[in-house]
């Protein structure tokens, strides 16, 4: 019934698709690995559930800024064209990869009202950069064969980069724990491998595609073999905290050190519209948190 959304799949990309893929691992491999990802997810997002915690002063001034609509334009724009040639190659299912995910949520984020609730998806998100970052070391865009189609891939990834960037920029809600706190970045990687392993997996095994490399391991992957999803759970765990706190260092550094891009004295700060020093103060002296120590990097 739903053969409409996968029967597009380039068959002839070594494993891409087919029964080949799916039983790359053992039905009894994958039950063990499942059950023991599972405890493991359950502990993350427990104890990273718990841990987390949220400022308990920020601004929630108006954040309707002209770059913040144009961004949210071209990415709706980018986005939706991406659905559209989904559809036209019959290759719905792709939609369900992280990147795709992780857009919508950007989407929203530059849409949404200021609220704690955003504040929350912005730290979760800033966990998922991996996406982005392995999607222009290791490109797949083997199965596009068009060249809007294989542009429309770049263009994505890259605004996925700068979304975040721009949004630090604005500040108020959007903003990020200190670096040594981890308890966001635990709790992200618990349900990156919840989405993974519960949802993707689930979806991915009955209809033969091999979404997001759950079902075997891609040609060029140096942890080939029956324990590459071991060594992902391995090596992903060091790298999406890695890419996030070095992406706030970073921002950190650009927004409010480095004096060509200077913007404000702090991260946490609401960019004013009239970009004084004086302004800024005043907007830090109302928007500062360092009571809770939650919305600075250092």
């Amino acid at each position: 019934m739903f053969e409409w959304a996968y029967d597009g799949v380039n068959a002839s990309i070594p494993r891409n698709v087919g029964p080949e893929c799916a039983y790359y691992l053992s039905p009894k491999r994958r039950i063990i690995e499942t059950s023991f990802v599972s405890i493991i997810i359950i502990f993350l997002l427990v104890w990273g559930y718990k841990q987390i915690s949220l400022p308990t002063k920020v601004s929630y001034a108006n954040h309707d800024r002209v770059g913040r609509r144009v961004l949210l334009i071209i990415m709706s724009l980018v986005l939706g064209i991406e659905i559209g040639f989904k559809f036209t190659s019959r290759t719905v299912v792709y939609i369900l990869n992280p990147c795709h995910i992780i857009t919508a949520v950007q989407l929203y984020l530059l849409a949404a009202d200021p609220s704690p609730t955003v504040t929350a998806l912005f730290r979760i998100h800033l966990n998922f950069l991996n996406g982005p970052v392995l999607a222009y070391v290791f490109p797949e865009t083997e199965s596009r064969r068009i060249f809007a189609d294989k542009a429309m891939y770049y263009l994505q990834h890259g605004l996925m980069v700068v979304i975040p960037y721009y949004l630090l920029r604005i500040g108020g809600v959007y903003n990020v724990e200190p670096l040594s706190d981890m308890s966001w970045s635990i709790f992200s990687y618990g349900l990156n491998l919840a989405y993974h392993f519960w949802v993707i997996q689930a979806i991915a095994l009955p209809i033969q595609v091999n979404l997001s490399h759950m079902l075997c391991a891609a040609i060029l992957d140096p942890f080939e073999g029956q324990n590459y999803r071991l060594w992902v759970l391995v090596h992903q765990a060091l790298l999406c905290p890695l890419l996030c706190k070095l992406f706030c260092y970073g921002s950190d550094f650009f927004l409010t050190k480095f004096p060509p891009t200077k913007v404000k004295p702090s991260l946490e700060c609401v960019l004013p519209k009239k970009n004084k020093y004086e302004d800024e103060e005043k907007l830090c002296e109302n928007t500062n948190t360092s009571g809770n120590g939650h919305t600075h990097v250092n």
